[in-house]
């Protein structure tokens, strides 16, 4: 799993932005960065429905502060857009249907009583322009949102 101070995993998959384009996040850092990837197990549950309508409300913070916010689950982008839709998110939406983005990271984990593998734990990355991670939360308990405020004074110290 990377942590502060590492090269962060560069890869490209499905954005759901109310259309589905592409992502790719080394394109990306020259114009966005810092960039916070906020990994989440799935949308329409709870506490992830929670936490991507949080980050929508600070997301005119993370913009004043020339930050891009992206949520990343293993949901797929039809699904992601719907997500936005019905829960007004202004941000985009990364899918890793095929978990490659999560095994990269390392934060896969299991509901295994559910029988549900492989989807992100609950996690938050800032990323500044030169691809380093200035900051990661992960948790182990998919019910714990981060300090959103702790994201927020990160993204300020990488920009």
């Amino acid at each position: 799993m990377p942590e502060t101070g590492d090269a962060a995993p560069d890869f490209t998959a499905p954005l759901a932005n109310g259309d589905v384009d592409s992502f790719t996040l080394s394109d990306r850092l020259a114009d966005e960065a810092p960039i916070v990837l906020a990994f989440f197990p799935g949308a329409f549950t709870s506490v992830c429905t929670t936490e991507m309508c949080a980050f929508q409300d600070r997301l005119a913070n993370f913009n004043d502060l020339d930050a891009s916010v992206y949520g990343v689950s293993r949901d797929s982008p039809f699904t992601l857009n719907e997500f936005r839709d019905q829960n007004d998110l202004e941000f985009g939406l990364i899918s890793d249907y095929n978990k490659e983005v999560i095994d990269d990271y390392g934060i896969a984990m299991d509901f295994a009583d559910l029988g549900v593998y492989g989807v992100a734990k609950r996690s938050v990355f800032v990323i500044d322009a030169d691809g380093e991670i200035t900051y990661a939360w992960v948790s182990d308990d998919p019910g714990v949102e981060p300090d959103y405020d702790e994201v927020e004074a990160a993204v300020e110290n990488a920009a």
